[in-house]
């Protein structure tokens, strides 16, 4: 077990989306989220992670964007890393050509959406296509949709741009030693089952983890599952 836990939000995210782990592990380590605030690179908010860490080793597990964040603090600082979990997020940088300009062009439509109508539109429009079709329009959608409100188009804008900028994270993936989850929802259309099968299969020793029945927002959708899943790999001997 470590001496502690760092649980990196995605976008547009804050510490409740992390919360029923916080619930489920805080009791044996010291659980951690970072607020991104309005930081608008992911090295620098890997720089955020070592400063806040709450002890000089610790597991580290990142969510979607956060799963990013998480490969750019072993690029910094892998010594300090003793368990990685990656969920529902990718390696690959923005794309050349047609493909990278239709990501752009989709993103800046969404935050011109959020400066003119308010981020909880931008937000039922957004999740609407990431989450598992049986829970649009039900409380935790709503809860989610409280979550983003949160939030604000300066945040969002900045944090577009991080997305935007993103590395290459792929090159990393062989030299990870320590042990390592990684998790995807079986229905998670924005970061699919095959993408981190790709990923689990380059990192030595890796465990893959498909949760049945969830979309992109794993640790809500299926709390109980993403636990289980943290729990067992929390428990593997750190190397």
């Amino acid at each position: 077990m470590s001496d502690g836990l760092m649980l990196l939000p995605g976008l547009m995210c804050d510490a409740s989306v992390w919360a029923p782990q916080v619930q489920a592990l805080g009791g044996r380590l010291s659980c951690v989220v970072p607020a991104w605030g309005e930081r608008d690179s992911l090295p620098a908010m890997a720089r955020q992670v070592l400063a806040e860490a709450p002890a000089p080793r610790f597991a580290l597990a990142g969510h979607s964007m956060g799963g990013r964040v998480a490969l750019e603090v072993l690029r910094l600082a892998p010594e300090r890393v003793s368990h990685l979990a990656l969920l529902d997020t990718g390696t690959h940088p923005l794309a050349g050509g047609e493909a990278g300009q239709k990501e752009t062009a989709g993103r800046m439509a969404l935050l011109d959406l959020a400066r003119s109508q308010g981020m909880r539109v931008m937000g039922r429009q957004w999740l609407g296509g990431m989450v598992h079709p049986n829970l649009r329009d039900t409380p935790l959608f709503e809860s989610m949709l409280d979550m983003i409100e949160r939030s604000s188009p300066a945040q969002f804008a900045a944090q577009i741009r991080a997305l935007l900028a993103r590395p290459d994270a792929a090159p990393l993936l062989d030299g990870i030693r320590c042990p390592t989850l990684v998790l995807t929802g079986r229905q998670d259309l924005w970061s699919p089952p095959a993408q981190h099968a790709a990923m689990a299969q380059a990192i030595p020793g890796a465990v893959l983890s498909i949760v049945e029945d969830c979309g992109h927002m794993s640790t809500l959708e299926q709390a109980p599952a993403v636990n289980a899943a943290l729990a067992a790999w929390l428990a593997r001997p750190a190397t």
